[in-house]
């Protein structure tokens, strides 16, 4: 069997849900926005959250992933799926193709996450590429599809993240 068709093995296989550590909450997003340089009040000020039609404080949109997170030990919380979304990334790795890097993230977002929602993703490889050569090396792109719910199971987005799982290009000794 070939590697472009074991490779195809991994696609479309749904993994989760993938639970985040802790609810929404306003010192995370505080300390997003203040981060980010992001001075929207809708994020930090109640009166105008609700002046805004909000039941509540609202976390940036950007802030998607960071609530599902995996904690300090690498792990998700209790009753998440121990299986690796990036299950593929482990393959390719045993298979020769050490490096990895982000190439794009795209994120369409739902309806707004408000203080107290707890979030939880499912995601799915949508696609792994052929064999491509690129300026770092040789190797695969490998895209992630996640879509994030809220605790009343509503959409709050979905995040296509595609990485290149590659061997690094010989480079010339540049010691000289």
């Amino acid at each position: 069997m070939s590697l472009d068709s074991e490779l195809q093995a991994f696609l479309n296989k749904p993994v989760g849900p993938f639970i985040g550590w802790d609810a929404v909450e306003a010192g995370m997003i505080r300390h997003w926005c203040d981060a980010m340089g992001d001075d929207n009040p809708v994020y930090t000020d109640r009166e105008a959250a609700l002046a805004a039609g909000y039941h509540d404080i609202t976390a940036p949109p950007t802030m998607l992933q960071a609530w599902c997170m995996k904690g300090l030990r690498n792990a998700f919380p209790a009753g998440s799926d121990t299986r690796n979304p990036f299950e593929v990334l482990e393959f390719l790795e045993a298979k020769g193709y050490p490096a990895v890097v982000a190439v794009n993230c795209e994120q369409e977002y739902g309806v707004p996450l408000e203080i107290g929602d707890r979030v939880h993703f499912h995601s799915f490889i949508e696609s792994v590429s052929d064999l491509k050569t690129t300026a770092l090396g040789t190797g695969y792109f490998v895209t992630e599809v996640s879509t994030y719910t809220n605790q009343r199971d509503q959409v709050v987005g979905t995040m296509r993240f595609r990485v290149f799982k590659y061997k690094a290009a010989d480079r010339p000794n540049s010691d000289k």
